[in-house]
């Protein structure tokens, strides 16, 4: 018998509860480290993981049920429960390029921010950074990791012409919208002659960065919060980056216009957002767009509407037409922009939102 669009519908919703309920599960594995102890383990009863662990066996065995029902994990006869290699490299392996851990990690606290949603919705004043505690810039920092560690220095620069044999020689660099460093501090230890300067608005990322600092023990980085320390206006930076942040910025238009001023006549602006449609209806047919959205909702748009009369471009808020309109009036002079790398696996997958854009923006010498 052929479905109602009704039942269908119902169907739909019933999926949406149930992954959210198996998500929730997911996320305690994580937190847990029981993907980590499963992982290359071969087959496990119930009490070999909760000895590996030290966790109560009962509550073991009911998690490890789940997980089966949901496909994660298979289940074996005699009681035992082994983790696909494919999965593990997705929830235990935090080197991956195409770790899930760390948006799995953040669930809870997604949903924590549900509380605060009926204020914001009747305000129109969203979340900071800062608003939404440390667990935000430290999900942040994990989720753009290995992106950093494993394309943007080998990868990435490379394909910006001339970009390389400058930075080695010895640059001056800004990242506005740094967060917990990582990108700056990567670069730093591969061009050592190099200066690099992060610009922060929030706290507790800026706490973040010069921990991560210490830890590398890099001294050629500074990290500046930009309400006591603007970037300067003095035309002295080789290169500039924004690595996924205009979006989620309130005056994305006055950070373009620092960066026209702060950046040399030859310099580079580099950008690394959301590659997304120009339209609505195009991004429908984007089969993360709920995801998206959702992101937008509880993170990106939240940012860019943190200050009154925020910009609020969310997530999917600067496809490249509007990216263009952006730097033209910043400055005229980045009228001559190429984009690259829209295409290519490297870089689509690293920030899991659909394609990745990379943008070389260059101002021509007067």
């Amino acid at each position: 018998m052929k479905k109602t669009d009704t039942e269908d519908r119902a169907g739909k919703m019933k999926s949406f509860l149930m992954g959210a309920r198996i998500a929730a599960m997911v996320s305690l594995g994580v937190r847990l480290r029981l993907y980590d102890a499963m992982k290359g383990a071969g087959p496990l009863t119930s009490a070999d993981l909760a000895s590996d662990t030290g966790y109560h066996e009962r509550w073991v065995l009911e998690w490890l049920r789940g997980q089966a029902a949901s496909g994660i994990v298979q289940y074996q006869s005699g009681g035992r429960f082994e983790l696909p290699p494919e999965v593990g490299r997705l929830l235990a392996d935090k080197d991956d390029l195409d770790y899930l851990g760390n948006a799995f990690e953040s669930i809870p606290h997604t949903f924590a921010t549900v509380e605060r949603m009926p204020e914001i919705f009747r305000t129109g004043l969203g979340l900071s950074w800062d608003d939404r505690g440390a667990w935000a810039a430290e999900r942040t920092e994990k989720t753009f990791r290995n992106w950093y560690r494993q394309v943007l220095v080998p990868k990435a620069l490379p394909q910006l012409d001339g970009l390389v044999p400058r930075l080695t020689s010895g640059a001056r660099v800004a990242d506005v919208g740094c967060g917990a460093g990582l990108a700056l501090i990567e670069m730093a230890k591969a061009f050592p002659l190099s200066e690099f300067h992060g610009y922060e608005t929030s706290e507790q990322a800026l706490r973040r960065a010069k921990t991560n600092r210490e830890d590398a023990g890099t001294t050629n980085v500074s990290f500046h919060n930009v309400a006591e320390e603007p970037i300067p206006a003095d035309a002295s930076f080789d290169l500039i980056c924004t690595l996924d942040c205009l979006h989620d910025m309130p005056r994305p238009d006055d950070a373009a216009s620092a960066i026209r001023r702060a950046i040399k006549p030859d310099g580079i602006w580099l950008i690394a957002d959301v590659n997304c449609a120009a339209t609505f209806e195009e991004n429908l047919v984007n089969p993360i767009a709920p995801m998206l959205y959702s992101a937008s909702v509880f993170s990106c748009l939240s940012s860019g509407l943190s200050e009154p009369d925020g910009a609020g471009l969310g997530t999917m808020g600067l496809p490249e037409p509007k990216m263009k309109q952006l730097s033209a009036r910043a400055s005229r002079a980045f009228a001559a922009w190429t984009c690259q790398a829209r295409s290519t696996r490297t870089m689509r997958r690293e920030y899991r939102r659909g394609r990745l854009l990379l943008l070389q923006l260059v101002q021509p010498l007067p």
